[in-house]
């Protein structure tokens, strides 16, 4: 399974929507990233931001399991997503 640059942003439409309902961890993101409440609004449509956000979920595996049980995915989704988005890239340094 693979992810088109717009399915990926649509998964990460839904991955900003599950953390911007989770009361314990929205703050916690939002510490992390210096993002303020309205930037969310405003950044929700930049694919980078959302790569953030699915970085952020997919820093701890309870978090990724609590978000795609909400929304139906597999657990292997965030990281395919992510792949599809900028920023992922494989950075060669030889």
């Amino acid at each position: 399974m693979s992810f088109s640059p717009e399915a990926a942003e649509t998964f990460g439409l839904k991955a900003l929507a599950w953390l911007a309902s989770n009361d314990e961890l929205m703050p916690v993101f939002l510490g992390a990233s210096g993002a303020a409440v309205d930037d969310l609004k405003a950044q929700a449509s930049d694919p980078a931001f959302l790569a953030s956000v699915l970085d952020f979920i997919m820093m701890d595996d309870a978090w990724v399991i609590a978000f795609c049980d909400e929304i139906g995915a597999k657990y292997e989704e965030p990281m395919l997503a992510r792949h599809a988005m900028p920023g992922s890239e494989q950075v060669h340094w030889t």
